[in-house]
């Protein structure tokens, strides 16, 4: 123990180098994901906290050292307070009581080894794995060389590459499932990292929670699931939203899960759990939850007043639970130290708490001219069609074939790649058999099923792709993938801007999606336009064989989040048929192609209206002589808007036609930009052909009258090149 702890300082002048480069290895545990983007660490401000002059740092009882984490966690927490008061910060979020078992932990891993999930309450515990006083008043105060976010989360949103501590958001209960797929990771790598993720008991009677623990439990894996609870979610007493006001009860039942109650107030008491849930980690024994009962010191937030909700002697009777005041104490009794040692550890924390806050003022706020990085890694800009080249030998395959020709070409060509969802794994290959024969070729450690869960498919995703690996997991049908949504706006597509480009989750999500299959209400929806209104993430639909098999590679070799969606209508079609490129044929993300040249009319679409968009052109053309351009998408964001206008500008008249629901569908925004680029250009009013505004029904004719067909996107090309 007391090694550890000396080596914190050696961690936090570690902080001022640039982030190291550290590969995934098979033999060696997963320390930390290739670079996202090469920054340099915040200058430190000399923040050394004095020691009672009786010892020395060599010498110091460990206990002495964890006091002066509690006390430096409070400390700076007060000080935010006082900060928010003067109106020189946004926003503050208590620590106080939850300081020993966060120090406790803390102290029982091994920080830029081991993988934190905190919560906004884990002052302490980031203060023990070796955050600065400086890194905390940067983020505070919301300033440029904040390594958790520079600037761009709230206050106490924790995240430092050099720890290992992954960046963390917003919503509560999201961080399990991830710290789950971090799990996954050190276990295929072999290695004995230990994975941390911690919660208030209210989140606990989230969905997530649950499904994190089945397939931890299932899968054995190392980690350790930390719920600090103090009996109120906000104003939510714990026996209003946990049966039994039970947060152990509820946990239990997971065969291979330990469940593991503690006083969370007893810094001791909390290490020795600590200790052992740590080392039964590391040995491959499995996961743990530890129930630690705390006290919540302050109001929920600075925003919050619990007076309204708790009665005065209850809040008193807490405030005499202080696990600071309860630590001294034990150690006064035991003669570790005196009361004039204690007065002067917490003064020499003040005055320095304060000094360095003093600085972070100082420090640069963001500058503005950098507030749209970090969006995306790739440049999609550069990309271009004319660079492309089109496979002209081989033999035709369907766009199923051609998908899976890809993910057998990307697995064996990237080792750090694994393919898992509902039935994708062995003899089955998926309903649809885009993963045919990829268990039998790569084992089931790199292809496997999961849960019927999607937001644990979406969830372990983004924690697997956190710590470099390549997860290319299967949404089975458009229609399910909604309880993944938290999964995919809030986290997949978000990690990378708010962690300032530290951390990034470059997973590829499959999804089946589409109508014209008889499929019903419940398997004939088409996402796209939700999904492109998400900074961060990349949609792609391709229309056909050729396109798929290299727009999938190009996905996969990547650096950001992509859904990728399939349209299973085109899966067996005939004129979705092509010829396929070979294993480093790729197609670039973010270019439209221009399937027919035209001079009368621009049609711009994509998917399984493309073949029929071009079937009108065809035949307008034979029966008037009129020329329409057809564009193919193929990405839907990043859209080139490019493609659209230039060919626009040469037609004069445009016609966007999409599957989905014409009303708020995407082709909306394609009409918004042609007007405000191409105004000047038009000679007719822009047109939109899409589904009508209801569901999709089963019975052919009901379909058929919802979903757009031949007869109307020619009567509507029609009708702009007449206007």
């Amino acid at each position: 123990m007391k090694s550890k702890i000396k080596n914190k300082k050696n961690i936090e002048n570690k902080s001022t180098s640039k982030i190291n480069s550290v590969k995934i290895s098979r033999k060696k545990i997963i320390t930390a994901k290739k670079d996202t983007v090469k920054k340099s660490a915040p200058k430190k401000v000399a923040a050394k906290i004095a020691a009672p002059k009786s010892t020395t740092v060599q010498k110091i009882n460990p206990n002495i050292l964890a006091l002066k984490e509690m006390i430096r966690a409070r400390t700076i927490d007060e000080k935010a307070i006082t900060l928010y008061k003067q109106n020189k910060c946004f926003f503050q979020i208590g620590c106080g009581g939850h300081e020993a078992v966060g120090v406790a932990f803390a102290q029982a891993m091994k920080p830029a080894y081991d993988w934190f999930y905190p919560y906004y309450r884990d002052m302490a515990l980031c203060c023990g794995l070796g955050m600065t006083t400086e890194e905390f008043f940067l983020n505070i105060l919301s300033k440029e060389e904040d390594p958790n976010s520079g600037g761009r989360q709230m206050a106490m949103h924790y995240g430092h590459k050099n720890l290992n501590i992954v960046s963390q958001s917003s919503p509560t209960g999201t961080q399990f499932l991830q710290a789950v797929g971090a799990a996954m990771g050190i276990k295929y790598a072999g290695g004995d990292a230990v994975v941390f993720v911690s919660s208030g008991e209210g989140t606990t009677a989230q969905g997530a929670y649950h499904e994190a623990l089945n397939w931890a439990a299932r899968e054995k894996l190392p980690i350790i699931f930390l719920v600090e609870n103090n009996n109120f979610a906000i104003s939510v007493h714990i026996s209003e939203h946990i049966a039994g006001s039970s947060v152990e009860s509820i946990s239990s039942g997971y065969n291979g899960l330990e469940v593991v109650s503690l006083n969370g107030l007893d810094y001791e008491a909390s290490l020795k759990v600590a200790n052992k849930a740590v080392a039964r980690a590391r040995k491959g024994q499995g996961p743990t939850v530890v129930v630690a009962e705390v006290v919540r010191l302050q109001s929920h937030s600075i925003s919050d007043n619990q007076s309204k909700y708790r009665k005065k002697n209850e809040i008193d009777a807490e405030l005499k639970k202080d696990p600071i005041e309860l630590f001294e104490k034990k150690l006064l009794k035991q003669k570790v130290l005196t009361k004039k040692e204690i007065e002067s550890i917490r003064v020499n924390i003040k005055e320095e708490v304060d000094r360095i806050a003093e600085i972070a003022e100082k420090a640069n706020d963001p500058d503005t001219a950098q507030a749209l990085t970090h969006v995306l890694i790739d440049d999609y800009s550069n990309n271009s069609e004319a660079f492309e080249t089109t496979p002209t030998e081989g033999e035709s395959e369907f766009l199923v074939d051609a998908l899976n020709k890809a993910l057998h070409e990307e697995m064996k060509l990237n080792k750090n790649m694994v393919v898992y969802g509902q039935d994708v794994g062995y003899g089955k290959g998926g309903v649809f058999s885009v993963t045919t024969g990829l268990t039998d070729a790569f084992g089931e450690k790199r292809c496997f099923n999961s849960p019927l869960a999607e937001d644990s498919i979406c969830g372990t995703a983004v924690g697997l792709a956190t710590v470099g690996y390549k997860p290319v997991v299967e949404i089975q049908f458009a229609d399910y993938i909604w309880p993944g949504m938290m999964q995919i706006r809030n986290e997949l597509s978000m990690m990378l801007y708010r962690s300032n480009g530290n951390f990034s989750c470059p997973a590829v999500i499959r999804v089946a999606v589409g109508g014209y299959i008889r499929g019903g209400i419940y398997h004939s929806q088409n996402i796209e336009a939700t999904f492109s209104h998400f900074p961060g993430l990349v949609v792609i639909y391709p229309s056909n064989a050729t396109d798929g098999k290299s727009l999938l590679k190009a996905a996969i070799r990547g650096k950001d989040p992509v859904l990728f969606l399939e349209h299973k209508g085109l899966y067996r079609q005939v004129f979705a048929k092509g010829i396929v490129g070979d294993k480093d044929h790729l197609i670039p993300i973010g270019k439209a192609k221009t399937v027919r040249v035209g001079t009368d009319l621009t049609i711009i679409t994509w998917g399984a209206l493309v073949h029929r968009s071009k079937t009108v052109a065809e035949k307008v053309f034979e029966e008037t002589g009129k020329s329409i351009e057809v564009i193919d998408l193929r990405t839907i964001t990043p859209l080139d808007s490019e493609a659209i206008i230039n060919s626009v500008k040469k037609t004069n008249r445009a016609l966007v036609v999409h599957e989905d629901m014409e009303f708020m569908g995407f082709g909306a925004e394609i009409v918004s930009q042609i007007m405000d680029k191409a105004f000047q250009y038009l000679d007719a009013p822009v047109k939109r052909v899409g589904a009508k505004f209801a569901l999709v029904p089963q019975a052919p004719g009901l379909e058929t009258e919802i979903l757009p067909q031949v007869d109307d996107i020619e009567l509507a090309a029609l009708g702009v090149l007449g206007y």
